[in-house]
């Protein structure tokens, strides 16, 4: 298994403000307000599958139909607003699913922090938000609305919520850290296919699905070497995944 020492030394080399503008939490760094922020940061989050610079041209284009005003955008949004706006899976009314939905929250409530707050406090973090979603979804939402709003109960990664919460939640140079009702500590990392198999070669998961029993067996497994932030290590382990994904013999570090 990797040393702790090797890991913080991987973690130092790609959690940096270089690997920003190459990342979907760029979005996150776009704005100032709090509800701009975490608006662009959950949209951001949605898109995140696929070529990342694929999905990040799509974000700039919808950002750019949002006149980069994300709480103004949500807070009055018409379906006409995306045209046909689509991104592989998502089509345009899966995301008009979403962005009504969006509406319905920030004009009746404060919006997402006070969702996700909810349903941490009820021990039902995920199961409370996705369910939000669902509760509003018609039959225009298809396969791209469930694509990238997952049901928990299918046992999948999770993968983009878990990596809002990080961007939301952490203080970093990378993460913004803007809610604060519950600890980097009960964080669950982010777990794709570099990760997974990044991890695995660490001798960090012995796991072969990246499913979420992986991402608990992972966020445990990292707790022993940082307890009160594991998912520090996911920029280490994504960085090191993305950079050596055609090296089969890449040295750890």
């Amino acid at each position: 298994m990797i040393t702790k020492e090797e890991l913080d030394s991987l973690a130092a080399k790609y959690e940096t403000t270089e690997f920003i503008k190459d990342d979907p939490v760029q979005f996150a760094h776009k704005f100032k307000s709090k509800k701009d922020i975490e608006i662009a940061s959950f949209i951001s989050s949605l898109l995140a599958y696929g070529s990342r610079k694929q999905f990040i041209e799509k974000l700039n284009i919808l950002f750019e139909l949002a006149q980069n005003e994300p709480l103004n955008f949500i807070q009055n949004f018409e379906s006409k607003m995306i045209g046909n706006f689509n991104y592989r899976f998502g089509k345009p009314e899966d995301f008009i699913c979403i962005f009504e939905s969006l509406k319905e929250l920030y004009n009746t409530s404060n919006g997402l922090e006070e969702l996700f707050e909810h349903g941490y406090k009820q021990n039902k973090l995920f199961e409370t938000v996705t369910g939000y979603f669902y509760e509003r979804a018609d039959q225009r939402a298809k396969q791209g609305f469930y694509h990238m709003i997952p049901n928990p109960k299918n046992g999948g990664a999770m993968k983009r919520m878990c990596m809002l919460l990080r961007w939301m939640v952490r203080k970093s140079v990378v993460d913004v850290g803007i809610w604060n009702f519950m600890k980097p500590s009960e964080l669950y990392i982010p777990l794709d296919v570099h990760v997974g198999n990044v991890s695995r070669q660490m001798g960090l998961l012995t796991r072969k699905a990246n499913d979420f029993k992986s991402v608990i067996e992972l966020t445990e497994n990292l707790k022993h070497f940082c307890p009160e932030d594991p998912t520090k290590y996911d920029f280490a382990m994504f960085g090191f995944g993305v950079n050596n994904k055609d090296k089969k013999n890449a040295a750890l570090v």
